[in-house]
């Protein structure tokens, strides 16, 4: 008998006849305008179907299939940052479904870093598989992400040129933890080695804006990592 395909990561993906229980994530990513205002949204729930999380971030502009991965990403980090050993992704992204599955390559420049990000965390769980359901079946997580861009609009929320939401991908929150906190932002690899820095050092830009700095490219940090920062202003192109 001819065993079920497996994922890239070496778990099922399909022909399973039973899974194993696991956490189970839907996520969304909304862009109003693509590109515009961008914003993902994740929801986990226990193998018994209670929500243990949510988390709606808006991060700045954007295409629809960046906010997807970032919404994939953002659900990784969190799953792992609670211990999450078996964890079921699900989206109503075909495109992003399919190429973490491995049946499209990814072609797009702005998608592969994200892609190898999200293909790098989905390694570090002992069971993970990602399956496409109907936008229907993905409500909650589309009206979470929806509610996250809504939030940049209230008064009091951050705004953000049209400049400036280009290269500041995290600007303004909307974040809803069931139990102990979520983490809230996704992560990737930082840019470049500072000259002369100490082994394992980088040197990424950052705005500063609404009082903090927001680094241009999401940091690969642990989460409650202290680390050491210099800053020198960069001359305005």
């Amino acid at each position: 008998m001819t065993p079920p395909p497996r994922s890239p990561q070496g778990q099922r993906l399909f022909g399973e006849p039973e899974r194993p229980a696991a956490h189970v994530a839907y996520i969304d990513g909304a862009s109003r305008g693509n590109p515009g205002p961008a914003a993902y949204a994740v929801i986990v729930k226990a193998p018994g179907g209670k929500t243990e999380f949510e988390i709606g971030k808006y991060f700045g502009r954007a295409t629809n299939n960046v906010a997807e991965y970032y919404g994939l990403i953002s659900a990784l980090d969190a799953a792992q940052s609670r211990g999450i050993q078996r964890l079921l992704v699900r989206s109503d992204s075909e495109l992003m479904v399919r190429q973490m599955q491995g049946r499209y390559k990814v072609k797009s420049a702005d998608l592969k870093p994200l892609y190898e990000r999200a293909l790098k965390l989905s390694r570090g769980f002992a069971y993970f598989a990602i399956e496409h359901v109907p936008r229907e079946q993905n409500a909650e997580a589309d009206a979470l992400a929806n509610r996250a861009l809504d939030e940049t609009s209230r008064p009091g929320s951050p705004r953000v040129d049209a400049a400036s939401a280009a290269s500041a991908p995290v600007v303004a929150a909307y974040e809803q933890p069931r139990g102990p906190r979520a983490a809230a932002a996704p992560s990737a690899h930082a840019a470049g080695s500072a000259p002369g820095a100490s082994p394992g050092a980088s040197k990424v830009r950052a705005r500063y804006s609404a009082g903090a700095l927001h680094p241009l490219v999401a940091l690969d940090l642990a989460e409650g990592e202290i680390v050491e920062i210099s800053i020198t202003k960069a001359r305005r192109d």
